[in-house]
């Protein structure tokens, strides 16, 4: 099993690309689901995910393309032979969840086995069930599978989400733009990737308005046509290498960078002493002064400080000055990073779904265990700015979210390789 090897090798300085998002990806992806004509996506990262949806989208008969490098998708479902998404796929990746609408929408009947991926809370499938239930279809759960049908088609309907669930808000913009009359879909989620999906599905003609606000409205059509699609800059990824500076000195330019997609995470790297500044192709990021400022940090969803860069900020927060307090919101069982920080030296105590973590002058390098995506790219920024060697390993994980991310370290001057396993 690989690992990566990380050296404190003092301050960055340079230029990092930031990929396509994994997240708006892996949902405009299934849209393709939607219509007989060709769906094509420019600026796809290149992940492990990214090939779990594609083999998941070929097992239901679509035809999918990866071209120039993997950056272009090109797929098709004139011909599906399947409505069936089996656990074998399903299990790698929750993301898999979200052809459940689409099948629905457009052939009135869809099994889906319920999904995998990291290990970070439970994540019940309920919400989508509720919505997709509010729009007609009839769904049951048998052995792990989850058995969804609407014989005369979907109809529109007012529809509140208990909880803003990303997820759940795709799957039911999806089905509805094939459904019959309106769909209002109340205490929806806000995130860019929602934007996204929304741009993309008005490019193949279904029409929807409120996108990017807790309502959004979708009048349901006959049929979707064909469209090209650029897929939005990843805002984790962008995020998470604007605290590579913030931690280890220097400055570093992220490029495809936009301040609108990062904001509540910008400001309190701003109250933390970290200067982040908009340019023409992208965002700089340096540190004020020296050691940077222990902040709060509350997990919500978007435009809140977002729960995928919360292992990274305690990374940043292991080594500020004073005592700061993490408090994670959206899923449970997110702090399994905390106890591999603190064999570094990090001084960190759990409750529930708080941590506090006292400010140390300096991490040492140590051992440690990726756990899930973003635990496992905490641990390299931390052995970035500890002294001595740290070694990651299980960093599978990372492959899912981080498309060559040793090489894009390496360009800003950090010490990094990647040991292949035996």
């Amino acid at each position: 099993m690989d690992s990566i090897l990380v050296t404190g090798n003092g301050p960055l300085n340079g230029q990092i690309p930031i990929a396509g998002a994994k997240n708006a990806c892996l949902t405009l992806m299934p849209a393709t689901l939607l219509s007989e004509e060709p769906l094509t996506l420019t600026n796809a990262p290149r992940l492990s995910d990214i090939k779990t949806m594609t083999a998941l989208l070929q097992s239901l008969g679509a035809e999918v393309s990866s071209l120039q490098d993997g950056q272009v998708l090109a797929m098709s479902s004139h011909d599906l032979t399947s409505q069936t998404a089996d656990y074998e796929i399903v299990r790698k990746m929750r993301a898999s969840n979200l052809v459940l609408g689409p099948l629905l929408a457009r052939f009135g009947q869809a099994v889906v086995s319920l999904p995998g991926g990291c290990a970070i809370g439970a994540r019940p499938m309920d919400l989508h069930v509720e919505g997709l239930e509010a729009l007609g279809a009839e769904i049951e759960l048998k052995d792990g599978y989850l058995h969804a049908k609407a014989p005369g088609g979907l109809e529109g309907a007012v529809h509140e989400m208990r909880f803003a669930s990303v997820g759940a808000t795709e799957n039911i913009v999806m089905a509805a733009t094939l459904a019959k009359g309106t769909t209002v879909l109340k205490n929806a989620a806000r995130e860019p990737e929602i934007v996204d999906l929304v741009e993309c599905l008005r490019k193949m003609g279904a029409q929807i308005s409120g996108e990017g606000t807790s309502t959004v409205e979708i009048q349901g059509v006959d049929r979707l046509h064909g469209a090209t699609h650029q897929v939005v800059t990843d805002r984790i990824e962008l995020g998470t290498y604007m605290l590579a500076p913030a931690m280890c000195g220097g400055e570093v330019e992220l490029l495809g960078g936009r301040m609108a997609l990062v904001e509540s995470f910008a400001a309190k790297l701003d109250a933390a002493g970290v200067k982040v500044e908009e340019t023409p192709i992208g965002l700089k990021v340096a540190r004020k002064n020296g050691r940077v400022n222990a902040v709060d940090v509350v997990t919500e969803p978007f435009p809140g400080f977002p729960t995928d860069l919360q292992a990274q900020m305690m990374a940043l927060m292991c080594t500020a000055e004073g005592t700061s307090v993490l408090e994670e919101r959206i899923f449970e069982n997110r702090f399994m990073h905390a106890p591999e920080l603190v064999r570094m030296g990090a001084n960190i105590e759990v409750h529930g779904g708080t941590a506090t973590v006292t400010g140390v002058e300096r991490l040492k390098g140590a051992p440690v265990m990726a756990t899930d995506l973003r635990a496992s790219v905490s641990l390299i920024l931390a052995g970035m700015a500890a002294e001595g060697e740290t070694t990651v390993s299980r960093v599978y994980h990372l492959d899912r979210g981080y498309e060559h991310v040793v090489r894009k370290l390496e360009g800003v001057g950090a010490k990094i390789e990647r040991i292949k396993g035996q």
